[in-house]
This record gives C-alpha cells, sequence and structure tokens, in this order.
C-alpha cells in the first residue's frame, strides 16, 4: 500500500429512495459530503460510490430466491468488501424500513460488513417514524456485526430546515470518521477473525478451521458417522 493509498478512505453510499429526486438519497449525499469535508481538513481524502438500490431490485430479488448473483450486486457487494465505512439509507413505508433495503443487507455473506463503521439514516412523510432507525435497523446491523456509530439520522419533511439536524450530520459525520481514522474493522479482521462463527463457504475460503472428515460433517452430507 502506497503512502496515497493510506490517506484515502473508501466511503460506500447504500441508499433505497425510489424517487428522483430522493430524500433518502440527499440525506446520505449530505452526509458523504460532511465526511469529505471533514477528511480534508484532517489531511486525507475520500472517494465515495455510490448504491442505488433501485437499479439492483430485479437482481436483489432473484438471489433472495434462487442464490444467483448478477453482475451489478456482485459488484455492490464488492464495494462493501473494500469499504473503509458505510453510509445506509433507506425511506420508511408503513412504519417499516423500505423491503427493498432490507432484502438487500439480507443476501449479503454474513461475514461480508464484521466490524464496518456505518451510519444509518432514514426518511419518512411523518415524524410518526422516527424511531425505525434505532428500534429496527440497529438490530438488523448488529445481526451483521457492524459497527454502527451512536449518532442515527432521521428526516421527515419539517426536519429539512431544522438546526438540529445540521448538527446531528455533522455528529455522524465525526463518529464516522473517526472510525474509519482508527483502522478498527481491518485491525479486527487481522487479529480475530479466527473467533467469529462463520457459515461454511461465507468466508471466501478462509474457514480453514472447519473439520469437514468430523462425524457431524459426515452425517450432514449422507454418510455413516462409523
Amino acid at each position: 500500500m502506497t503512502a496515497t493509498d493510506k490517506q484515502l478512505f473508501r466511503l460506500v453510499v447504500v441508499t433505497a429512495g425510489t424517487s428522483d429526486p430522493s430524500s433518502t438519497r440527499m440525506l446520505a449525499d449530505q452526509l458523504a459530503q460532511r465526511v469529505t469535508d471533514l477528511a480534508g481538513r484532517r489531511g486525507r481524502k475520500v472517494a465515495t460510490q455510490v448504491i442505488d438500490l433501485r437499479e439492483l431490485a430485479t437482481e436483489v430479488t432473484t438471489a433472495m430466491v434462487s442464490q444467483l448473483v448478477g453482475p451489478k450486486l456482485r459488484q455492490a457487494v464488492a464495494a462493501l468488501g473494500d469499504a473503509d465505512g458505510i453510509v445506509a439509507s433507506t425511506p420508511v413505508y408503513a412504519a417499516g424500513a423500505s423491503g427493498l433495503f432490507t432484502s438487500f443487507f439480507q443476501v449479503l455473506d454474513h461475514d461480508l460488513l464484521i466490524a464496518k463503521p456505518v451510519v444509518l439514516a432514514a426518511t419518512a412523510g411523518t415524524a410518526r417514524h422516527a424511531l425505525v432507525v434505532d428500534e429496527q435497523l440497529r438490530s438488523l446491523f448488529a445481526y451483521l456485526r457492524t459497527t454502527v456509530v451512536p449518532t442515527s439520522l432521521f428526516a421527515a419533511p419539517e426536519d429539512w430546515g431544522d438546526p438540529a439536524l445540521t448538527r446531528r450530520l455533522d455528529r455522524a459525520a465525526l463518529e464516522l470518521l473517526l472510525l474509519m481514522e482508527s483502522g478498527f474493522a481491518r485491525q479486527v479482521r487481522d487479529e480475530s477473525w479466527h473467533s467469529y462463527q462463520h457459515e461454511f463457504g461465507s468466508a471466501g475460503g478462509t474457514e480453514l478451521t472447519i473439520d469437514l472428515d468430523s462425524e457431524l460433517m459426515r452425517l450432514a452430507t449422507g454418510g455413516s458417522a462409523a
């Protein structure tokens, strides 16, 4: 890795907005821009890549029902695997996160996002949905074993002109950047990967501690335990 590479952070924005323009995308973009500006003031650079789930809807559905991964979904997975930080932004429908948003993260390899820092964000047509981020999204990303920053983001129509949203954006941007600067996710993967429970095949063939010749494995494949 060159000195220039060490100064570059890869930020991936995942947005499930369906309209154009999308308030969900706008909220994520504002956060990404704040992270970029803050990093610049600290002598670092941020390369941002946006995964627009509208463009992956068909491939996400296919992966859900057949385990087949299309080329756009494969590129999205690769981007998340290389990411130093993630912004995950969803619209709220009927008091829940977008089905497209949750389906996308459900089809991902469960080892893909271990320890990666994430900012969670949501938009809705009413402030009554404000708790969806902390009540629903945090549990999903805890299952994926990510490192979710303390500050979550939510915007209803009346929030866009509220200074409180600006303060939350600034706070979330700092939290995300500090976690990226710490290298926490990389250190966890380098030093503690073996201590996590992995599904067979989920770690790219690196599950070297799995004993394929054990009695349990022979029974699982239809063989004899004897």
